[in-house]
């Protein structure tokens, strides 16, 4: 099945990422609060992991209308499920988020003929119809 209109589907897909992005970056941020009160707590490393693989995804969350936006978000996908390593629950929480990414790969593929198809917008203006 392919969308009737895929520039609009490619779209709306943009945005899903984006939002997902957007949650998986906020998601992160509230691990530190996790690992302070756990095991060798929350050390200097630790936390600028943390920061900044939050501020990368929110940054991703930006290039989600360029070609390689989705490829970046897909590459992202693996540090995050790698935060299960610092806090247990998030294996839990960042599995989520991967089996969500991974739908949304599964239905852009359904929608566009490729999980990382490149919608282009026509050339010239709309086609308006007959008088």
């Amino acid at each position: 099945m392919t969308a009737p209109d895929p520039v609009r589907a490619g779209r709306a897909l943009n945005g899903a990422a984006a939002g997902i992005l957007v949650l998986e970056g906020i998601a992160v941020l509230f691990v530190p609060r996790g690992i302070a009160q756990s095991g060798p707590g929350l050390t200097g490393g630790r936390l600028t992991f943390l920061l900044v693989l939050a501020l990368v995804l929110i940054l991703a969350a930006g290039v989600q209308r360029r070609p390689r936006g989705l490829y970046i978000g897909t590459a992202l996908q693996v540090p995050l499920l790698l935060t299960g390593l610092l806090n247990g629950v998030m294996w839990f929480v960042a599995g989520i988020f991967v089996l969500i990414w991974l739908y949304l790969l599964q239905v852009r593929e359904e929608l566009l003929g490729s999980p990382f198809a490149v919608v282009r917008e026509p050339d010239g203006p709309p086609e308006q119809p007959g008088p």
